[in-house]
């Protein structure tokens, strides 16, 4: 993949963010808004993406396959990952800093910035739209439940019934019964879906600019952890990630779309999880916007490593 055209894609998902910036700063919209942009992103329009991705392939035994191992393999890195950070930080476990650090490098924006991502460098691969499908399913199996855990230290904050009461897991439920019948929706509903889909990227970014504008630069910039998360994040994990998938016997597209999806910046649930927590929320926006503004520079640059990756 060229630089230039992937650092392009980045750099305008980025963009989205300006007018949710300008929004805050000028009180068109006031900080208390923020949260009705998100139900709006989380309730209506990633359902909508959900079903989008897997309307983009038509079902085959063979590739039915594929998404169950690409899901059995995002599971296991995301868990290995999680698990080892646990223990890289367990003695500094009373600082929500550094439960913050557990878990904002391993759970990523793979869905609204992910999967729009993928479209964009892989457009010649919608398999790739389907296996990120896998991913944020597995995604929301674990941020509710070992991710809460190890982000808040504490049992109570984990919601086992929020693996599948949640959009992602309701709209799978409409998703799967189109792709296996192999049912495209007519004009009607697709149309829609297709545009509400594709908004998803442009109000997530929008929201992180509205987050931003509330955030001190200086305080951003100048948090250490928020840094080593990123870096973790952006660079370390997605290498290891890269490492441990390149050598399977699996096909290119599903190398790719794993490694696409490790590149991209911490989730804004992150957010919302120490926030439930009530303690870490300044540490928890710190890595989600340190790490969005930072992958316009790391996400061209891994992918780099793409060329090595045998088609």
């Amino acid at each position: 993949m060229q630089f230039a055209s992937v650092a392009l894609n980045v750099a305008i998902m980025l963009a989205y963010g300006i007018p949710g910036y300008l929004f805050i700063k000028t009180k068109f919209v006031k900080e208390e808004a923020i949260p009705a942009f998100s139900k709006l992103l989380l309730y209506v329009c990633q359902p909508c993406l959900m079903i989008y991705c897997m309307q983009q392939v038509l079902c085959s035994k063979e590739l039915f396959i594929q998404m169950l191992l690409f899901l059995a393999l995002s599971t296991v890195l995301q868990v290995a990952a999680v698990i080892i950070l646990h223990f890289v930080f367990l003695k500094k476990s009373d600082d929500a800093k550094y439960r913050v650090a557990k878990v904002a490098p391993v759970f990523g924006n793979v869905g609204f910035f992910g999967t729009p991502l993928l479209e964009a460098l892989l457009p010649d691969h919608p398999e790739a739209l389907a296996y990120a499908s896998m991913f944020i399913i597995s995604f929301n199996l674990l941020v509710w439940t070992i991710g809460a855990y190890f982000l808040t230290g504490d049992k109570r904050f984990v919601h086992p019934k929020k693996m599948i009461l949640n959009p992602p897991f309701i709209s799978l439920l409409i998703a799967l019964p189109l792709f296996f019948t192999k049912t495209t929706l007519p004009t009607v509903l697709a149309n829609p879906v297709m545009i509400l889909a594709k908004f998803t990227t442009p109000l997530c970014m929008i929201i992180v600019g509205m987050r931003f504008a509330t955030e001190t630069p200086i305080k951003l910039f100048t948090e250490p952890t928020a840094y080593l998360s990123a870096s973790l994040k952006l660079v370390i994990l997605p290498i290891l990630a890269f490492l441990c998938v390149n050598w399977l016997p699996i096909s290119y597209t599903m190398k790719a779309t794993m490694f696409i999806l490790f590149c991209c910046p911490s989730a804004n649930v992150i957010l919302s999880l120490s926030e439930i927590a009530g303690n870490g929320q300044k540490s928890a926006a710190n890595a989600v916007l340190l790490s969005t503004i930072l992958c316009m520079v790391t996400i061209p640059l891994l992918l780099l490593l793409l060329q090595f990756t045998p088609q």
